[in-house]
Formats: structure tokens, sequence, C-alpha cells
């Protein structure tokens, strides 16, 4: 039976690539088939999204990578707090795969790790949780120390490419696969990574400048939650590649004070009022900009960058125009499973270029269904 697992749980995983830019990513998780390390690298867990980066996203964040910083998340929060689980050895292999990011454990990566979750339980391995909470600093600390562990692969985002791109380089000179997630598409190819999985955050960025010029606007703001997120300046770049208007570009606080963030936004709507759109590069900047809209009386056109149940529920009711979904799920459950294939039988993907898990939009017209699947933390 456990050979079976073995063999069977690779192959239905491989649907999901052949979906990858589009797929349906509803599994449920498994969150005793990891092992959450956040507490030993002195994270302060949650304090804020991006994708994310950020989420682009990230980077999201980046993205997300960057993807970064967040409040609360509806259902999600469970997802980063298991400490010390692992995979029952009945499961099968021993592999132990380190999963280093710049999360924040807020709603983009609670979703980033619940597909981790999973591909840990449908494999039998240990997926090891790091999150950086957007220092880098932290995660180079985690990289060395997964090297000194002896990980079988390490699947990393990538939101300062100087800080990181040596000690990633240095795992693969000693022996350890590693694979880029959210952020690090421009980069991973430098480092020897088998391949990124994520999207291309000057491609979403212009997708987003393409429908602003379709709801008319004319002079956009796009509002960063992170400084120094490669990911997050990559999506405001591709905005102002396409947008026909003028784009102002600006850090307006963390995610970890939404109260700072709305303010800043405020008075920079304030004093330009001219400016009758924003897109904010993560969901939580995100709802800050409709909330500071709606305290000034301004009816903007608002764009975001990634999903949590209050950004698509906006969308649903129409004060949210759309948000850019790079299906963060398969940010977690992609990467293990590249890094299983590869250990166990020398499998890479991607041909040398990037897997992709987005751009894709969620608009008024799709935002119940996708909401439905976010309530379950697979979206």
């Amino acid at each position: 039976m456990r050979k079976l697992r073995t063999i069977i749980a690779p192959l239905a995983a491989l649907a999901l690539v052949a979906g990858a830019c589009g797929g349906d990513d509803d599994d449920t998780a498994d969150d005793d088939a990891v092992e959450d390390d956040s507490g030993d690298s002195g994270d302060s867990g949650d304090s804020g999204d991006s994708g994310d980066s950020g989420d682009s996203g990230d980077s999201g964040d980046s993205g997300d990578s960057g993807d970064s910083g967040d409040t609360g998340d509806s259902g999600d929060s469970g997802d980063s707090g298991d400490s010390g689980d692992t995979v029952d050895a009945s499961q099968g292999s021993d592999l132990v795969f380190h999963m280093i990011t710049h999360s924040d454990d807020g709603p983009f990566w609670s979703v980033v790790k619940r597909g981790a979750d999973a591909a840990a339980a449908d494999l039998g391995v240990t997926v090891v949780w790091k999150p950086g909470v957007n220092d880098a600093q932290v995660m180079v600390q985690d990289i060395e120390a997964a090297v000194a562990e002896g990980s079988n692969g390490i699947a990393a985002s990538l939101p300062d490419p100087d800080a990181l791109v040596g000690p990633l380089q240095d795992a693969v000179g000693n022996g350890v696969p590693v694979i880029t997630l959210n952020s690090g598409s421009n980069d991973y190819q430098n480092i020897g990574a088998l391949t990124h999985v994520g999207q291309t955050e000057d491609v979403a960025g212009q997708g987003a400048g393409n429908r602003f010029n379709d709801l008319g606007a004319t002079k956009v703001l796009c509002a960063q939650q992170e400084q120094g997120n490669v990911g997050l300046q990559e999506r405001c770049d591709g905005l102002a590649s396409t947008f026909s208007g003028e784009t102002i570009i600006e850090f307006v606080g963390l995610d970890a004070d939404t109260t700072e963030q709305q303010n800043t936004i405020n008075a920079a709507l304030a004093a330009d009022p001219d400016i009758d759109a924003v897109l904010g590069v993560g969901p939580v900047v995100t709802m800050s900009a409709l909330r500071a809209a709606q305290d000034l009386g301004r009816d903007l056109a608002i764009g975001g960058f990634d999903l949590t149940p209050e950004l698509l529920g906006a969308i649903e009711a129409g004060d949210i125009a759309f948000t850019v979904d790079q299906q963060q799920y398969l940010q977690g459950y992609l990467p293990v499973l590249f890094l299983f294939l590869n250990v166990t039988n020398q499998n890479t993907v991607g041909g040398g270029l990037p897997v992709l898990t987005g751009p894709g939009f969620v608009t008024p017209e799709n935002a119940s269904d996708v909401l439905a699947l976010s309530e379950q933390g697979t979206r």
C-alpha cells in the first residue's frame, strides 16, 4: 500500500502541472504532513501579506513575490501554527525538504503553506516551513542551516537577489537541489535552480495596466507595501509600461500596520485630486486603498494583487474592479512535487523556463466561484 501511494500521488499531482496557468487548485490540506519551524528563526509570525508579494509574490511576492504582511484571514490562520508536526513514518519517505520564503504567514502565504502541506502528505515527505517575515538575513541564515542539516532540497523565494543568490548558489554547489518560487523569475537560472514556480511579475503588471486603460483611468497610484522587493517593483513597472496615463509609484507602509497604510494612501489621494485609480500590489494594501477612497468619498477604479476572502467580497460587491491571481496554492504544492521527482527519479520540469502559475484575473464575473474556494483555504 505504501509503494502504491508513492507511485499514484505524484502521477495525480502531475495533473496540476498541465493546468498550472489556470487549473483548479482546490485540494484539501493535511497540516500534519508538515513541520513548522517558524519559531526557530526568531520570526514573529503574522505581521501582515503580498505576495506577496510578495506575493509578488509576493514577488509577491513576488511576492511575491512578494506578497507580504497581512491582517487576519478567514479559515487560514491555523495553517501557520502547527509547530513540531511531522509526517507519520508509515507514510513512507524519509526525505526532508525546506521551504524558505519571505512569508509572514498572513492570508497569502497561508495558502502557499497549505499547498506545501498537501504535497508533503501526498508524497510522504517532510517539509520544514521557514517564514522569513520579509527579512532577507533571516532567510540567509535559514538557507545555510538547511544545507548544514543535510536538506534533500530547498524551495525558496527571492525577494532580495543581492542577499539570497549567493547562499542559494552555495546550496547548489553543496549538492542540494533548489527551486525558486513566488519571486525569482529573473534570477533562478543564475542560481542553478531546477526551475522557478510563479508568475512573471512585469507581465502581470502589464495586464493590470491594460485593464485600467479599459476602465478609462488617467492617473494611477501604484501602492507598495514593502520597500526593496524587486517583484513588487516589477509589478508597478509593468503597469507603467502599458498604462496610457500617468503612473505614480509609492511605498505606503507595511501591511502589519493597516491604519498607517490607510492614512498614507488617504494623504496621497487628498494631495492629488487627479488620481482616479489605485493598484495595490498585495491584497491588504488594496483593501487599505478602498477604505481610504471611501473615507474621502472618492469613486476610484481600484485593482489589486492576490486573494483574500475580504478582497474577493469587495470585487463581488463591485467596489474593486479586479485582482491579479497568481494561484499561490500551486506555488506551495509544485516545488515540493518537483523536488521529490528530481531526488527520486532525476526528473526536471520546465525545460529551462519557469513554470507559470499566473497571471489570471478575478473580476465581478467569477469572484463568487473563487471566493468559495478561498474560504476553503486553497485560493
